[in-house]
């Protein structure tokens, strides 16, 4: 079960990275197309740079727990807020929902922590 709810919090993951592009494109939607165009490929690359420096498992920065928690939740609540304003609340409600019960499930397993070493 672990091995499970490991792979969907990566496949997670990557779905924040899909919604931030998505609610980053569609926040703003009567703006010029190149520039949410660059906000829609920002967004992602932005935490992507933040999740890996500080929250992914073999991040460089360690022995904050606030900031991994910090990271963890500007970038998932950012990319849930971001697909429920650009448009597309049903999929912000449905995504953070499982976000939270991965969350919760990985926690009673002991596998979601920022002292868990991988």
């Amino acid at each position: 079960m672990t091995g499970a709810q490991l792979a969907l919090r990566f496949l997670l993951e990557l779905a924040s990275l899909v919604a931030l592009a998505v609610g980053g494109y569609g926040t703003w939607s009567d703006g010029p197309v190149a520039l949410r165009v660059l906000i829609a490929l920002a967004l992602p690359a932005l935490a992507i740079l933040l999740w890996g420096r500080y929250a992914a498992p073999r991040r460089s920065v360690r022995g904050s727990a606030a900031l991994w928690y910090g990271v963890q939740l500007l970038v998932w609540g950012g990319s849930v807020a971001l697909l429920a304003i650009g448009g597309h609340p049903r999929w912000a409600l449905g995504l953070g929902a499982v976000m939270v019960v991965n969350t919760v499930v990985l926690r009673s397993l002991g596998e979601w922590s920022p002292e868990i070493e991988h």
